[in-house]
């Protein structure tokens, strides 16, 4: 029976609608009752036509003016119209014929929110909770409001509650785990997932967040556990198989990670980063030929793609076709200018062509960008060696100790560049501090200088630490 009610009422719907515009082309006045009109603005809100959908409110307030439903339909359009000042108005009048109807507050705190009023929507929500049935999407609101007022902790207590209502609330699981991400809170994450899946097994969004939550804690055995779960529950989860592959790369378990990669086709349509993704897999297995193909997809469906560019680049870098990664480098450096690894890689392919300017400043980019790159530093000050510039080459190092001020490898090499520069006391000072923080290193000391195996002061100041 329920289905053919269903069917009637979706036929006289139809019905009505065609009554409306029958009586629009003749330019005529029919009467609809209250129902027959929500039917025709609702028709046309799906449409996506809030204009026509604001038409039939105006004619239905004109034959209904005490029907509260249609005022809050009005300020629901004007809203979505961006017309503040009409939509508190319809709800002033709403207020007046209906005070108790918890969407005349919904809607007003919608306005503030929009309007960054967050105080007066936190107010409007709190008097829309106290009047409606159901309040997990009230409660949901006040949650974003506190996000907006940076205030996560407040946040994740009003999800908590909107998801006490409903347990099947998706959005509430997603924004939840985004509070405790922003709040870098991932244990208490992970014990929130773990108690809602002992009430709710089949949760899939529970089980997806639970392993995003083990992913940012390095633990990917669970990760990969927990999207396993969620993928049991619903097949066709292609975040679920995504993540799962991430998990899968940082375990170095390239050939699995593609797999699982190649999986989210079955269920939505490849897109950029699964075919960067699946590249990078290829390029860490040393498949280039392959790394490239996945990449060069990559771009082509989204020519923004930085991460796909450079890969291009790396891959014909390992075949030492290093003029042509330039080109590369390049177009992912236009898409992202302060990436570091970028111009890493830049600075590395003009050294091998021998382009020793460009490298240098190529290098000073990078350590613009990053100059906690202890790897950079070196190989920096390396080229500068190299071009007999010893005095910048200490220079960079002693700028480079500055920022990495733990980082032993700094203070062997800057020993090596003070001696070479005949400044042996200050050599030997950094030598003892260099011993200090990490005397097992001493050996990159001879490896970058040989000769200085044979001098005895530094054999002494090395044996009083090394025993």
């Amino acid at each position: 029976m329920e289905e053919e009610f269903f069917f009637e009422s979706n036929e006289d719907a139809q019905r009505s609608v065609e009554r409306y515009e029958e009586m629009l082309r003749n330019q005529d006045q029919y009467f609809f009752d209250a129902g027959a009109f929500e039917y025709i603005v609702d028709f046309y809100i799906e449409k996506n036509d809030p204009v026509k959908a604001l038409q039939v409110v105006d004619f239905a307030i004109s034959q209904h003016p005490y029907a509260t439903v249609f005022l809050i339909k009005q300020a629901h359009l004007y809203i979505l119209t961006n017309n503040h000042e009409k939509a508190f108005i319809a709800l002033q009048k709403a207020e007046l014929l209906e005070p108790s109807e918890p969407d005349i507050y919904l809607l007003r705190g919608n306005i503030f929110q929009n309007t960054e009023r967050f105080d007066e929507a936190l107010e409007n929500y709190e008097k829309a909770l106290g009047l409606a049935e159901s309040t997990d999407e009230i409660l949901l609101q006040m949650a974003y409001v506190y996000q907006s007022m940076s205030d996560y902790e407040s946040a994740i207590t009003y999800i908590k509650l909107s998801l006490e209502q409903n347990m099947e609330n998706q959005d509430g699981l997603y924004e939840l785990a985004f509070c405790y991400d922003v709040l870098d809170k991932q244990e208490e994450s992970i014990k929130f997932y773990q108690q809602y899946i002992d009430t709710d097994p089949y949760s899939y969004a529970a089980w997806y967040n639970l392993g995003n939550s083990f992913h940012k804690l390095n633990l990917f055995e669970k990760a990969i556990d927990a999207y396993d779960y969620a993928i049991l529950i619903k097949e066709d989860f292609s975040s679920a198989y995504f993540n799962k592959g991430n998990a899968l790369v940082q375990l170095d378990k390239y050939e699995e990670a593609i797999d699982v990669y190649k999986q989210t086709f079955e269920y939505e349509q490849p897109n950029a980063d699964t075919y960067c993704a699946i590249g990078e897999c290829y390029e860490k297995l040393e498949k280039m030929d392959e790394a490239r193909s996945y990449y060069k997809k990559s771009v082509k469906m989204d020519p923004k793609m930085a991460d796909a560019w450079f890969g291009i680049g790396v891959t014909l870098n390992f075949e030492e076709r290093y003029f042509e990664s330039l080109h590369f480098y390049k177009k992912a450096i236009d898409l992202e200018a302060e990436n570091p690894d970028f111009w890493f890689a830049m600075a590395d392919a003009y050294y091998k062509l021998g382009q020793i300017d460009e490298s240098i400043e190529a290098y000073e980019k990078v350590l613009e960008f990053n100059p906690l790159d202890i790897e950079a530093w070196l190989d920096f000050s390396t080229v500068l060696y190299e071009q007999g510039k010893l005095l910048e080459a200490s220079e960079t190092m002693a700028e480079a100790i500055k920022n990495n001020p733990e980082a032993a490898e700094l203070y062997y090499r800057m020993v090596a560049y003070l001696f070479a520069l005949g400044n042996h006391s200050d050599a030997l000072g950094y030598l003892e501090t260099a011993l200090t923080t990490d005397p097992d290193k001493h050996y990159i000391l001879f490896e970058y200088l040989p000769q200085l195996q044979d001098n005895s002061a530094i054999l002494n100041v090395i044996n009083r630490y090394i025993r």
